[in-house]
């Protein structure tokens, strides 16, 4: 794991001392090496920070050339099948200085072009400058589980792994995207193509894109996309045997690493599973870790981590979570490049800290939900769907129903979400409706979150549409945002099994319906595969992952947080819709994560120095 950052400049010179402080910028996600080139013309330069994971040696230095100096790469992630494209490299006459799975990537690209991407297993984001033809080549894996920004401004082009490394550069705007704010808004998070800074930009998963500096040109394209849903008449212990192997497969190649490597056991069916298979397939000396919270018995799994690590005969390591402190919130905010709501970056972070310690790879369980129906709200919507045939939602009611029915009540969002002209998914799913948005920000109202989110899962029906939306949204945009930003200020690489293409395309491709959900049964068919691999008393239909005792934190070390970062006043609020807003949701146990979503918000404004306009 790395981190990468260039600059490609159509209009003169590039400033070495910035394209350096932009690379130093991402020292926490590589501490053991950095490096920084520059064209003979000094109008490009790719600067490079090493976490070494494979070939420590200096061979594996970034950024590399090829031998006849005319492509040069800088790449963040893992190539878990590149002992087999160097293979197929090697029969075609190329030949390798490195151990590295980068240079395999390198000469890929100049076998096979920008198609190279279609042979790749793994995670990764990189950038490639061809000089043959005076053009810069940048991808991103197609989950996202590595992240690239960029920006496009005056014949300029610039991109890196996070955001704070491009802000090196002064000269660059820090003003909110209205579109992006009522984006988090709307769901915690900031999602797709969209930044929350005016005129920067993320490549989505599985993009790659070009930018020709003569032309000042930037084109984007998609690579892969989840396949077409066309179930296999196949009963469950035949399908399971496929996802037995597919896993197996994925767990044994994200096992290669010169580097001590651990799995992050929350104690849920995901993360076990990927324990299993790791014990399986390395033995019993594999590393386990968890988070415990003594004084919170209902968000406490670390029983149920225990008793899986005692099954697999892991070396097992428990990790007690106390109240972040307010630096290291502000620590976190500041990572983090975007406000997200997702409080578990908490002991997101908490853990991969002290797996660093031992570990400098480590494995985790993301995806599962997404890809086999595991949310609590996913038969739920199932049968949403099925009232919403009724055609409420055609009359328009919703704006109408936000103003009338009061915030706190129980059933308003359902209520909303029958109204609502969007998918129950994209109404269900979100933190604040339209109404309580515009209320807060003295905006117009929008529904623009809400029907982007809808066309997420067109052309899908039931499940597989949900899980589709959550795929191409929650996961890559919250989810391997929070874990990729945990780790890697700890300097730790953390990998996601479950999220090999191979497996999402078995998911999304082939399952039938009921192997993901049947009837209030969710996750049948990994259900299935723990009764093959976990303890016989291992509870499967349990649900909580990392998660924290947030609405307890707000009533005690974090309740000054409240009157600090938004009733001492925040630009991002009206003061009259804010203050009844506060005052319900410290009223109620749910209401501690949209607490945390608007301090996140306004804690981001502060810490990245961003104005609000209008």
């Amino acid at each position: 794991m790395c981190g990468i950052v260039g600059l490609v400049d159509s209009v003169g010179p590039i400033d070495r001392l910035l394209a350096e402080r932009m690379t130093g910028a991402l020292a926490h996600r590589g501490p053991d090496d950095s490096g920084l080139w520059m064209s003979s013309d000094e109008r490009v330069s790719l600067g490079h920070r090493r976490l070494a994971i494979i070939d420590l040696s200096p061979l594996g230095h970034q950024p590399m050339s090829s031998e006849d100096g005319l492509t040069t790469i800088v790449f963040n992630g893992e190539i878990y099948n590149y002992q087999d494209v160097r293979a197929v490299l090697k029969g075609k006459g190329v030949k390798f200085r490195s151990a590295s799975d980068t240079e395999v990537v390198l000469h890929a690209y100049r076998v096979w072009g920008p198609r190279c991407l279609d042979r790749l297993v793994g995670m990764f984001a990189m950038a490639i400058w061809d000089q043959q033809n005076r053009r810069l080549f940048v991808a991103r894996d197609r989950a996202g589980e590595k992240p690239l920004f960029y920006i496009q401004k005056d014949g300029r082009f610039a991109f890196a792994s996070e955001l704070k490394s491009l802000l090196v550069d002064r000269r660059l705007p820090r003003k909110v995207n209205s579109e992006a704010l009522d984006d988090y808004l709307a769901y915690g998070y900031v999602s797709g193509g969209l930044c929350m800074l005016d005129g920067f930009s993320k490549l989505p998963p599985a993009h790659w894109l070009t930018y020709e500096p003569e032309k000042d040109r930037l084109v984007i394209e998609r690579y892969w996309d989840l396949p077409t849903h066309n179930p296999l008449a196949c009963d469950l212990d035949d399908l399971t045997d496929e996802l037995e192997a597919l896993l197996t497969q994925s767990v044994r190649g994200q096992l290669v690493a010169d580097v001590p490597i651990g799995v992050l056991l929350s104690g849920g069916l995901d993360s076990s599973l990927v324990a299993a298979a790791a014990a399986r397939t390395a033995g019993k000396g594999v590393k386990t870790f968890t988070v415990s919270f003594p004084e919170h018995p209902k968000f406490d799994e670390s029983a149920y981590a225990r008793s899986v690590a005692n099954f697999l005969g892991s070396e097992h390591t428990e990790l007690v979570a106390e109240p972040a402190s307010d630096e290291l919130l502000s620590a976190l905010i500041r990572q983090y490049d975007e406000p997200i709501a997702d409080n578990s970056m908490i002991p997101t972070f908490i853990v991969s800290r002290a797996i660093r310690r031992t570990c400098t790879v480590a494995l985790g369980g993301d995806g599962g939900d997404e890809l086999f129906g595991g949310y609590a709200h996913h038969p739920w919507f199932l049968q949403f769907e099925r009232l919403r045939r009724l055609g409420l939602h055609r009359l328009r009611l919703e704006a109408s129903a936000a103003k009338l029915v009061p915030i706190g009540i129980k059933g308003r969002s359902a209520l909303l979400a029958m109204l609502s002209l969007s998918t129950p998914q994209a109404a269900l799913t979100r933190f604040l409706d339209p109404i309580l948005r515009a209320r807060l920000t003295s905006r117009p109202v929008s529904f623009a979150p809400e029907l982007r989110r809808s066309g997420l899962a067109s052309g899908r029906n039931g499940i597989d549409a949900i899980c589709a939306a959550d795929f191409r949204s929650y996961m890559c945009d919250d989810i391997l945002v929070k874990v990729d930003r945990a780790s890697m200020l700890t300097s730790l690489e953390l990998r996601a099994p479950l999220l090999d293409h191979r497996i999402v395309e078995f998911a999304f491709g082939r399952l039938p319906a009921n192997a993901r959900v049947d009837g209030n049964s969710r996750k049948v068919i990994l259900r299935n595969l723990a009764k093959r691999w976990l303890p016989p008393d291992f509870d499967s239909h349990r649900k909580q992952g990392f998660t924290i005792p947030i609405h307890s934190w707000f009533q005690g070390p974090w309740k000054h947080l409240v009157q600090d970062l938004l009733l001492g006043g925040s630009p991002f609020f009206d003061k009259q819709a804010l203050r009844p807003l506060i005052s319900t949701l410290q009223a109620t146990e749910r209401g501690g994560h949209r607490l945390f979503q608007l301090i996140a918000l306004e804690l981001w404004r502060r810490e990245y120095g961003v104005s609000v306009g209008t």
